[in-house]
């Protein structure tokens, strides 16, 4: 019985192997791939809109519920608890039952559980469903990357992923117009926030039918001929003769998660896993607390809002920027530098007393850190193997958001010890670190193909 197992795991990665090198060889996105985009680019857009939607309803909701900083803190805190899990238990199941199956479920769970946070009736209870949302939503963000990564040709796959969100941070600017908008209204306005959550049930329900599963994916699992069909069809589409087949690299077939730091594993697993962390640090210790921290400096609430309503459109025109930089430069180096320009921007906007510069350099701020995250992201997914990406790209993910549980508490006892100053000091801090880590340690994937880094690790 184990002998003809592994024959069959044999000829599923051979087959595996063989679909990848037809689909890394194409020139170009296809028709297919376009609208591919567009459905990704709407999930992403809902994913992040209710992502960031606490940070534009924490000011409303500190002052209808008498919260502290703290308290606003611990209730950040919450999220990312649950984007730990989601991180996780996304990319094992990814792994296991498909980059499709995924996608749509953790969408819905995300959807309800921010609808139910609409009518939360204390801290305690809005704590937990943003435990749950945060869940859905960090798998939900684990799956796109996973999935552009394995589903686009290599020519092209770091200005897919910064493409994509670019699209995707179209949601920050606008849950942050609908927030300026509305939670002025009333003391509990703000609920209406958590209600546009509910919206991403529809893009899901269309991706259910509409998207193929990841033909890396299926072709490992035994659903070859799905898996040759989109591959099909995809070359189909494809204008021009396509290039000669590049001889396809052997895959892995380890799938335990210990896999993740074997000796030719460990290296990669801790440099991805650190650099999030670093990441995630610098960027949601930045974005997540800024609307609470002007309040502090002395702004209203539309004014803050006001503020960070600018600098919500930096993110989208960021990660499109990444467009530029992507597959032009190493991943690494593009890192590096961009995490060195950010830290002394950061700096500015901690002790800068001038309005128009505080505004200008947290909008260069917010720009520049999406254009690093466009980068990661196509990083991320690049370094391992098939049969553990979602694993491996969830626990780096994972990894980072347990760090920002900590960091909700961190940030909140700087803001009480330190100040506006102290804090954004320390998000500079992380994301120089962030950089180094990626810039001096990290591996080149730069116009490889995607088995060629992921499968080769020696």
């Amino acid at each position: 019985m184990d002998d003809t197992l592994n024959r069959a795991s044999a000829v599923n990665q051979d087959i595996a192997g063989r679909l990848a090198a037809r689909l890394e060889r194409l020139p170009r996105t296809t028709r297919s791939h376009r609208a591919w985009m567009v459905l990704l680019g709407i999930l992403f857009i809902c994913d992040l809109m209710d992502s960031n939607s606490l940070a534009y309803a924490a000011p409303a909701i500190r002052v209808e519920w008498g919260l502290s900083v703290a308290q606003i803190g611990q209730l950040t805190s919450y999220t990312f608890l649950g984007m730990f899990a989601g991180a996780i238990l996304g990319g094992r199941l990814s792994d296991r039952v498909g980059r499709k199956r995924t996608l749509v479920w953790a969408t819905v769970v995300y959807s309800v559980a921010s609808l139910l946070c609409a009518v939360a009736p204390n801290l305690a209870v809005l704590g937990v469903l943003r435990v749950i949302t945060g869940v859905g939503i960090q798998a939900v963000t684990g799956v796109l990357i996973v999935y552009v990564a394995e589903m686009y040709p290599g020519v092209s796959r770091g200005r897919c992923q910064a493409l994509m969100l670019g699209i995707g941070f179209l949601g920050v600017p606008l849950v942050a117009v609908v927030a300026r908008s509305i939670v002025p209204l009333s003391p509990s306005a703000w609920r209406w926030l958590f209600v546009l959550g509910a919206i991403a049930v529809i893009p899901a329900l269309v991706a259910k039918w509409v998207l193929p599963e990841s033909v890396r994916w299926a072709a490992v699992n035994g659903r070859s001929a799905e898996a040759t069909k989109t591959v099909e069809r995809l070359e189909a589409e494809a204008s021009g003769p396509l290039p000669e087949i590049v001889e396809p690299t052997a895959l892995h077939e380890r799938k335990k998660s210990s896999d993740l730091f074997a000796p030719d594993m460990r290296r990669r697993t801790i440099v991805a896993t650190l650099t999030v962390t670093f990441g995630v640090l610098g960027v949601y210790g930045f974005t997540s607390w800024v609307p609470t921290l002007l309040v502090e400096r002395g702004f209203s609430t539309p004014e803050a809002l006001t503020i960070t309503t600018i600098f919500s459109v930096g993110q989208p025109a960021g990660a499109l920027f990444g467009i530029l930089l992507s597959d032009r430069f190493q991943r690494r180096s593009a890192s590096l530098v961009l995490t060195t320009i950010i830290a002394a921007l950061m700096l500015v906007f901690a002790f800068t007393g001038a309005y128009w510069v505080l505004v200008t350099s947290g909008l260069l701020v917010t720009l520049l850190l999406q254009t690093n995250t466009a980068v990661l992201y196509a990083y991320l997914p690049e370094v391992f193997p098939t049969v553990l990406r979602g694993l491996g790209a969830g626990f780096a993910n994972g990894f980072g958001r347990l760090a920002g549980f900590g960091n909700a508490f961190l940030i909140a006892a700087i803001a009480t010890g330190l100040g506006f100053g102290g804090v954004f000091t320390t998000t500079a801090v992380f994301t120089l670190l962030a950089g180094l880590t990626v810039g001096l340690f990290g591996e080149r994937t730069r116009g490889r193909r995607l088995e060629e880094i992921g499968e080769n690790l020696s």
